[in-house]
């Protein structure tokens, strides 16, 4: 329990730097950076002592290089974004496939990975441009970030408005966010043995749905406003789930392992 109260209060520190603490904007990277590997001292250490003895190591490095390009893409930029709702959605489904040798599964997570793909392999020719209010509300939230970050750093176009909202590879990007956000969230819907939604009684069902009615709400009213209020549970959301996706980094190496040694003994009988 104590390591989710530290991965909580990470979290706020992170709320409090990113919208309120002045002047700091690059201590974020830092709590990021240290969240990630805290994340995966809770998996590989035993006692509190050496966790948090990481933990320290972990702010003091990421103080010393918090604003080297590597670490400000990586864990500033991707680890609370992609990678957690695609990369690590991908190692999820792999795990899953692996453990219960699922062909299903398998497919499943071809299915994911072409779809991602199919967004820059295939571009529609036809002319679009996002509403007023799409733009206004990524560039508001400052989310439209991710998307420049993206087009510099893979040298796919300039940063500026009409690449992001108006071109072919703009367009492209927006459409792999949106469809890595959405299984992301519906994935996790999907798995009803691992969340147990059919075991949750009713009337804390009415209230996450009262919750997420009114968050959608918000998010409708000013995106902005919307994002502050729910940015505290979502970073929360993605240190929480950490451990959980370096847990399935060790079951695909498990599963690999056993799959393995099955095809050396049967080749060698």
């Amino acid at each position: 329990a104590l390591d989710y109260w530290i991965m909580a209060v990470l979290a706020l520190l992170l709320f409090l730097f990113t919208f309120f603490v002045k002047g700091y904007g690059t201590f974020i990277n830092v709590l990021f950076f240290a969240s990630f590997f805290y994340g995966l001292g809770i998996v590989l250490l035993n006692d509190y002592f050496h966790r948090l003895l990481l933990l320290a190591a972990a702010i003091g490095i990421g103080y010393l290089f918090q604003e080297t390009p590597v670490l400000v893409f990586v864990f500033g930029l991707l680890i609370p974004t992609l990678i957690h709702v695609f990369l690590f959605t991908g190692l999820f489904i792999l795990h899953g496939a692996l453990r219960s040798r699922s062909t299903l599964g398998v497919v499943s997570l071809l299915v994911f990975v072409g779809c991602a793909l199919s967004f820059f392999l295939y571009q529609p020719d036809f002319t679009y441009r996002a509403s007023e209010y799409a733009q206004k509300a990524l560039i508001d939230s400052t989310f439209v970030n991710l998307n420049g970050a993206l087009l510099e750093r893979f040298n796919l176009g300039p940063f500026d408005r009409q690449t992001v909202f108006e071109s072919g590879i703009g367009l492209s990007l927006m459409r792999f966010i949106a469809f890595a956000y959405t299984y992301h969230y519906l994935n996790w819907f999907s798995k009803i043995q691992v969340i147990k939604w059919h075991h949750v009684p009713r009337r804390q069902l009415a209230l996450v749905l009262a919750i997420w009615v009114a968050s959608v709400g918000l998010y409708a009213y000013n995106y902005f406003w919307g994002l502050i209020a729910l940015y505290l549970m979502s970073v929360m959301h993605v240190f929480m789930e950490l451990p959980l996706n370096f847990r399935s980094m060790g079951g695909i190496a498990t599963e690999m392992r056993k799959l393995a040694r099955g095809k050396a003994a049967a080749s060698v009988s």
